[in-house]
């Protein structure tokens, strides 16, 4: 899928939650969930992809926006949610985000 054909994230931010979301055009939604911890970390604690969505590596695409975004606002990642563990192991250029 190039990248003018990949569907939109969005960033929902709450006070102390959020979540990054691509919508379906079913209404099925495939989203990545986090919590706020202070000012300078978030914890991604859920990731879902509904099956419309299944094989096109949205759920990749979800956790690299949120290290995108970490990176720009100085923010650290604990991956508590085992798909974004897995993705920030076969990501060794994510290290700076990461909590440790």
């Amino acid at each position: 899928m190039s990248e003018q054909q990949a569907p939109a994230i969005e960033r929902e931010d709450g006070e102390s939650k959020g979540r990054y979301v691509v919508r379906g055009p079913d209404g099925a939604d495939a989203e990545m969930t986090y919590t706020k911890v202070g000012t300078r970390q978030i914890i991604i604690d859920h990731t879902g992809v509904p099956d419309a969505f299944r094989g096109q590596g949205i759920g990749a695409r979800l956790v690299e926006r949120a290290v995108q975004d970490a990176r720009a606002e100085g923010k650290t990642i604990i991956p508590l949610c085992p798909f974004a563990a897995a993705q920030f192991r076969r990501h060794a250029e994510w290290a700076d985000v990461l909590k440790r």
